[in-house]
């Protein structure tokens, strides 16, 4: 096997291109349990997914999960299955397109395209189709806000596995985090005050859950920094809505297997605060630009039976940001800002064009 992939024809006279890629986690092709396998075979086997050593989790996965959990998960994502395919996808490929119309749109000329870790469109075939279509630069987006070894890093690891076979290598950025990025906490802010203008504001009583997707306490034991990312998310959002420590509590969803994991989790909260007399909950995930089958099967669904079923009277999912304005316009922002030094601009902006004169100016000045 060749140690580098063939080049794409060269194309003389034309322009260098910067690309741009929104990279999420992934989905299978269809709510069908053979679907579900040939996803979760991919996924799991990831070894900054599971960092169980292979001879331990291998039989396992192969001989357990693989054959057992693929008709039950497939069920779930029947559940949310929207017409045009599995909302992560469908919110991913929207998002992407809403990006480059609004990039376009501020003077931008640039490639937007959308990935999936896990599934298709790999990352490897969309990073080829940039390249063959004259991209020389290429920023990966991957849509986590906390960075985590085992959702960034995996990304990362993807592209540069993929920059490893390529003998005319695009320069490439990637985006680690935007956890704290004030443009994209104000469109959380909003799609909460939003949800508390239909449906009231929270009393005294009640409880705003901030979840997040949850990982093995041993990542953050190791150093991972999701956890704390997580937390000051929840922080800071907390701040903007002015509410009190007690008012709001983060916490983590999706635990799996026997091992400890980041807590407290959600669902044991959602219990707690029911039997303890809340009498409602809204549950927002930042951890998610864009619903899945974790915000949309786990906690609207589950949660919402979890609460309602132990006493509660009321519980509210604030949906992710999906194609929210504010949250494109944080995206495009975000971009932006790492794209700075590459030219993506078709006509230089005004100050551009002053800084350009008045270089001539001095110049000529000194002649």
């Amino acid at each position: 096997m060749p140690r580098f992939q063939t080049e794409p024809p060269y194309r003389h006279g034309t322009a260098p291109l910067t690309g741009i890629v929104l990279v999420n986690l992934g989905t299978p092709e269809a709510p069908t349990a053979p679907a579900l396998k040939r996803y979760l075979r991919q996924f799991l086997s990831d070894p900054r997914v599971v960092e169980i050593p292979r001879l331990l989790w291998w039989p396992i996965l192969h001989g357990i999960i693989l054959n057992f959990r693929p008709k039950k998960s497939a069920a779930k994502y029947a559940s949310v299955w929207m017409p045009e395919g599995s909302p992560l996808k469908v919110h991913t490929e929207r998002q992407a397109k809403l990006l480059r119309g609004l990039l376009g749109e501020r003077g931008h000329r640039v490639t937007v395209e959308w990935a999936m870790r896990y599934g298709a469109p790999s990352v490897p075939a969309v990073l080829d189709r940039l390249k063959a279509a004259g991209c020389t630069r290429i920023l990966v987006v991957p849509m986590y806000p906390q960075y985590a070894a085992s959702t960034t890093g995996t990304v990362v690891d993807e592209a540069s596995r993929w920059l490893l076979r390529q003998r005319n290598q695009p320069e490439m950025r990637f985006v680690r985090n935007f956890h704290d990025d004030p443009a994209c906490l104000d469109a959380l802010e909003q799609s909460v005050r939003q949800h508390w203008m239909t449906h009231g504001p929270l009393g005294a009583n009640d409880r705003l859950v901030v979840s997040f997707h949850g990982l093995p306490r041993r990542s953050l034991d190791l150093g991972d920094p999701y956890h704390c990312e997580c937390l000051k998310t929840g922080r800071l959002l907390a701040e903007r809505l002015n509410l009190a420590e007690g008012q709001y509590q983060v916490c983590f969803q999706s635990r799996f297997g026997r091992a400890e994991w980041l807590q407290p989790y959600t669902a044991p909260t959602l219990v707690s605060f029911a039997k303890g007399g809340t009498q409602r909950v809204d549950v927002i995930c930042p951890g998610f630009v864009a619903d899945c089958l974790e915000t949309l099967e786990e906690i609207a669904m589950e949660g919402k039976a979890d609460f309602l079923g132990n006493g509660g009277k009321a519980y509210h999912y604030i949906p992710a940001l999906n194609e929210n304005p504010d949250w494109i316009s944080a995206l495009a922002g975000l971009v932006e800002r790492h794209l700075s030094g590459w030219p993506t601009r078709e006509f230089p902006d005004s100050e551009a064009l002053t800084a350009t004169a008045l270089r001539a100016k001095a110049r000529g000045a000194s002649t």
